[in-house]
């Protein structure tokens, strides 16, 4: 008779607030990047960033191009209550689907890591909106995490802080800034 084999650790890939509020312990943090989908503001949001009555705009991985990001390693031990812990947060209201999909590591490592993509057949998928329409419900999103410009704001400086630029989040940021007024302090 063979023994089991042990347990492996389990590679999360987180692409907006994951990034910098993981909300679980890991062992190892590495930029990633993921082939096939890319990070886009087409979720709206009914429950983190907005409410049914008045939706903000998350996040989601949606088909096509590149997506960087963040891998975290979590000791299998820990990997179970990991995983109850994401879809509590990130199966909300379903909009995600849950995939394990192959990364590629800054170090060049492979691996399969836990992720969550858009569902496009779901009543919150925004699909590609317009510029207006995306800083309309980004300015007006308040949620159980928060208001939905800080999570466009805090995900913009994670990611230039990697090194990641992405164009959009930037381009928000600073048209949000721009309406605000300037920062005081």
């Amino acid at each position: 008779m063979t023994a089991p084999l042990p347990p492996e650790d389990l590679w999360v890939f987180g692409y907006g607030s994951l990034i910098w509020r993981p909300g679980f312990a890991f062992v190892e943090r590495a930029g990633a990047r993921l082939h096939g989908y890319h990070r886009a503001l087409c979720i709206y949001s009914h429950v983190h960033r907005g409410t049914p009555e008045v939706p903000g705009l998350v996040l989601g991985l949606d088909r096509g191009g590149i997506c960087r990001g963040v891998a975290f390693r979590v000791a299998a031990e820990q990997a179970e209550e990991t995983i109850d812990y994401l879809r509590a947060r990130e199966q909300a209201t379903s909009v995600y689907l849950e995939r394990r999909l192959a990364l590629r590591l800054d170090d060049g490592r492979r691996l399969n890591a836990l992720t969550y993509i858009a569902d496009r057949n779901h009543e919150q998928y925004a699909g590609r909106l317009p510029e207006e329409a995306v800083l309309a419900l980004v300015r007006q999103g308040k949620g159980v995490s928060g208001e939905n410009p800080d999570y466009v704001r805090r995900t913009h400086e994670h990611l230039h802080e990697m090194g990641i630029h992405d164009p959009l989040l930037a381009h928000l940021v600073a048209e949000i800034d721009r309406a605000s007024g300037p920062a005081i302090g």
